[in-house]
């Protein structure tokens, strides 16, 4: 695509782009039309030196569509739409939130379009965010192994991370963050394997480590093999992306088709980020027509 408003320069050959020359405080149509054109070719698009307060922050999440729900972790008191994403230096070998491979709330009905995070206070290495195409996690897969997932469906939950017995985030007792236990984070819903992405019309696959639990009508146990197996595909070093954070940096991207990991490896800094969301509306796919009800 030529762009008018916006630079965009890939940062790898597979995912993830950088936008320069735009203002995030000073957007007009045309621009935000091109950012999201980017976004969706890219999978996963940054933006640098663009110092947002929480309320700017907002106003360009609001440029693509509602805010999203955000459930099992407090958000800010008066900004309901935003999740304070912090570490404290003081919190040594605390396991950090978002540090395993996932797309975000795929246990909702309709998990989200995009997420969007803003970096404040960084470290002086480490906390890099690493992002995922699963576009290609799915077309490059063998024609036998396309055939055996797409009429597959995933059943999707919260209670890893947030139901009431031990999670995977570790101790739920946080200085920096208040993870919220509930019953309901054990509540299970339904997703195709394969998604079809509503704007792109593209294939990708749509599970992850975090959140999908098994194939529908299978145990976890008889599930097990065959998911690890497509989420280590998923993640093969060609279809990444590592991102750096800098102050003022941002990301914005796309949960129908990518995974995303933030990395765990500065203890003794301070890392702080502001992340919001933006609604989505409930995947289809080959296994799961667009209007069928989910379970």
């Amino acid at each position: 695509m030529a762009y008018k408003k916006i630079s965009v320069e890939p940062l790898t050959g597979t995912v993830g782009a950088e936008i320069f020359d735009v203002d995030l405080t000073n957007l007009d149509a045309e621009t935000v039309a091109e950012i999201r054109a980017a976004f969706l070719e890219h999978v996963v698009v940054f933006f640098r030196d663009q110092p947002l307060d929480i309320k700017d922050l907002k106003n360009f999440t609001s440029q693509f569509g509602p805010f999203g729900i955000e459930p099992y972790v407090k958000t800010m008191g008066e900004h309901p739409e935003v999740i304070a994403v912090v570490k404290e230096a003081d919190e040594v070998k605390t396991i950090n939130f978002g540090g395993h491979w996932h797309s975000d709330w795929s246990f909702q009905e309709n998990p989200p379009m995009a997420t969007i995070l803003f970096g404040d206070d960084i470290p002086p290495y480490g906390g890099d965010t690493m992002f995922a195409n699963m576009y290609l996690a799915y077309e490059t897969l063998s024609d036998g192994m396309k055939t055996l997932i797409d009429p597959l469906v995933a059943i999707h939950s919260a209670r890893r991370s947030y139901g009431t017995g031990k999670s995977i985030l570790g101790t739920k007792k946080r200085k920096s963050m208040t993870i919220i236990q509930s019953e309901e984070a054990h509540d299970e819903i339904e997703h195709p394997v394969v998604r079809i992405h509503p704007e792109t019309g593209r294939k990708a696959l749509f599970i992850n480590p975090v959140y999908t639990i098994r194939f529908k009508d299978m145990s976890e146990r008889d599930s097990r093999e065959l998911l690890e197996k497509l989420y280590r595909h998923s993640v093969s070093e060609i279809f990444t992306c590592r991102f750096r954070w800098r102050k003022n940096s941002l990301a914005m991207w796309d949960n129908r088709a990518a995974m995303h990991l933030a990395l765990n490896d500065y203890d003794g800094y301070r890392r702080a980020l502001y992340r919001t969301t933006v609604a989505g509306d409930r995947p289809f796919g080959p296994a799961m027509p667009k209007n069928e009800k989910a379970a």
